[in-house]
């Protein structure tokens, strides 16, 4: 019964930290698309650091990666930049790879 018991904890153990992965690579990864928004948007390097964390708060509305999108191309779209929906999708993709990068880089 031991060894179940130990192979359940490293398991349990195991879920926790693709979990806590999974999170940091999508915060990575907003911080990384609100940089690139704050770029396109022309914004100074203190609205673009505020900016950055605004991206990485709106992670947390809904599940999923929505919710981002939508502040991305609603902000985008209100600076009159030629930013499609497709572009974001795009973005968010190029952005997760190179979160994943910067992430085995720090370990």
């Amino acid at each position: 019964m031991t060894d179940f018991q130990d192979r359940q904890r490293g398991e349990e153990a195991k879920f926790a930290m693709d979990e806590e992965t999974a999170f940091k690579v999508a915060a990575r990864r907003n911080r990384l698309l609100g940089e690139w928004a704050a770029d396109l948007m022309n914004l100074t390097e203190e609205e673009a650091d505020a900016y950055k964390k605004a991206v990485v708060q709106a992670d947390f509305e809904e599940a999923g990666d929505e919710d981002v999108i939508r502040k991305l191309l609603g902000d985008l779209t209100g600076a009159d930049t030629d930013v499609s929906e497709a572009d974001i999708r795009t973005k968010l993709e190029e952005m997760t790879v190179e979160a994943k990068r910067q992430l085995m880089g720090d370990s």
